[in-house]
Parts: C-alpha cells; sequence; structure tokens
C-alpha cells in the first residue's frame, strides 16, 4: 500500500530544471550579444531561480504524472519572459537594442495564444497550466508596462499593476475570488494589453500616439475589471452560500465515515459480549 502511495516526480521536476538552464543559456547569449550588465544578469537569474522554485513547489503539491506539451510551451514562453526581464532591468544604464528587445517580447506575446491550443488538442487542461499560464502574462504585461513608463510616465504602470492589486484585494474581500461567466471582451483587452504596450515600447509611432494607444490599453483594462467587480459584487451572496454550502458539505463527508465507524466498532464490542455470556 505505500508502495502505491509513493509519487515520484524526479522526471517531471527534470523539465524545470531544463527551463532554468535554457534561460541561463539564453542570458549568457544576451550577456555576448550585447553585454548585458550586471543589473540584467542578476534580474535574469532571479526570475529563473524563481520560476524554477515556484513552479517545483506546485508540481510536489498537484503531483502530476506528466509535465505536459502545453506546460513546456508556457515554459518557453517563461524563459523569454526573463530574457525580456533582463533587458529592462539593463535599460536603466543602456538602452536595448530594439529589434532584439521586440522580437523577443513579440515571440512570447505569439505563444500566448499557442499553449492553450496544445492543451486543449492534447487534452492536458490543468488548473496548474492555466495558473502558470496567467502568471507568465502578467509578469510580462508588468514588465513591459516598467519599461514604457520610463518614457511615458509612471501612470503606465497602473496597467502591470492592476492585476496583482486585484489579487491583494481579494484577500481582505473574499467575494473578488468567484468564478466569472465567460466574456470575449474581458479576452480581447486581456490580449491588446501586450500588444500596445509593445507598440509603445518599439518607438516605432511618436509621443503622443504612443501615448493615446497606451491611454487606449489602461482605459479597456479599468473598464473591464471595473465590470467584473461589479458583477462578483452584485452576486456575492450567492458566492458566498455556495462556499458555505461546499465547506458543510466537505464537513459532513468527513463527519460520517467517523460516526459510522464508531457504530461498527460498538455493535462489534457488543457482540463480543453477548457471545462471552454465551459461552459462559
Amino acid at each position: 500500500m505505500a508502495l502505491n502511495n509513493t509519487y515520484d516526480g524526479r522526471l517531471v521536476l527534470s523539465e524545470t530544471a531544463v527551463g532554468a538552464g535554457a534561460q541561463v543559456l539564453l542570458l549568457a547569449f544576451l550577456g555576448t550579444a550585447i553585454g548585458l550588465g550586471p543589473a540584467g544578469w542578476l534580474t535574469g537569474l532571479a526570475f529563473a531561480f524563481a520560476t524554477w522554485a515556484v513552479l517545483n513547489r506546485a508540481l510536489l503539491r498537484t503531483r502530476p504524472r506528466s509535465f505536459g506539451p502545453a506546460n513546456r510551451v508556457t515554459l518557453g514562453r517563461a524563459v523569454l519572459v526573463g530574457a525580456v526581464t533582463a533587458l529592462v532591468a539593463d535599460s536603466f544604464q543602456s538602452s536595448p537594442p530594439v529589434s532584439l528587445f521586440v522580437g523577443l517580447t513579440a515571440v512570447a506575446l505569439i505563444l500566448d495564444g499557442v499553449d492553450g491550443k496544445v492543451a486543449r488538442r492534447t487534452g492536458t487542461s490543468t488548473a496548474l497550466g492555466a495558473r502558470f499560464d496567467m502568471e507568465v502574462d502578467a509578469f510580462l504585461i508588468l514588465v513591459l508596462s516598467v519599461y514604457v513608463s520610463m518614457s511615458l510616465g509612471p501612470w503606465v504602470l497602473l496597467i502591470g499593476l492592476m492585476r496583482y492589486g486585484f489579487v491583494a484585494a481579494a484577500k481582505a474581500m473574499p467575494w473578488l475570488n468567484g468564478s466569472l461567466p465567460h466574456s470575449m471582451g474581458r479576452k480581447t483587452v486581456a490580449a491588446i494589453q501586450g500588444v500596445f504596450l509593445l507598440v509603445a515600447a518599439s518607438g516605432l509611432l511618436p509621443y503622443a500616439a504612443n501615448f493615446a494607444v497606451v491611454a487606449v490599453a489602461l482605459g479597456s483594462l479599468v473598464w473591464s475589471f471595473g465590470r467584473d467587480i461589479a458583477w462578483l459584487y452584485r452576486n456575492r451572496e450567492g458566492q458566498e452560500t455556495t462556499t458555505a454550502t461546499t465547506t458543510a458539505t466537505t464537513t459532513a463527508t468527513v463527519t460520517v465515515p467517523e460516526q459510522v465507524t464508531v457504530a461498527v466498532t460498538v455493535e462489534a464490542a457488543a457482540e463480543r459480549r453477548e457471545a462471552q455470556l454465551v459461552s459462559s
């Protein structure tokens, strides 16, 4: 029985180690190609280590049988995001080559639409994979907003920080954790954030046009978050009722077996007592 409960995650964890190794190799390439500075190296290595550690912890907790093809795509995208993060950190001292920065970011954004399709086609969609994909997306948007804010102003940071602010608010207001209905508008707004920020980061448009593009991105994001928060607030009582029902069901599921075990034990003891009296 003990052997059946043993989980050997070495094969799954080895894939995250490969991802971390790929991150180091990409940083080494950037260091050779453009002379990546200490800030870029330290930031890139910190990102690689944090991704490896957090992902390993999640894998050990969920214990999947395999890493999965979709997660491999997301991991590759995370490696690209780590390189973009290193370039942004290095840009405080010297601007990175625009073509390299735009190329890495563009590939990372394009792959965002690939991992979900791979998961659906291979039947390997998991909660961990969806969360991994979401966190990589959110961090890329944050990094891009930091880079664009250096030319357009700190207000651009609201784009990257909004999702993290929402998560922090949900700690104090649990009703914000409720499930939202499907919305193409939400998906569209989320998709354009990276594209609009990349356009502004490329420097192809004049300042006024970049300002307008990023302002539209922020406005659409505020609208999307505002609409979802309003829906969650209106339906918060139903969410709380569902949570309470789930908790009660879980408690009952745990309690009933204990009651049955006690009843069976008492009945068995009574039968043994009766047998002793008959024999005597």
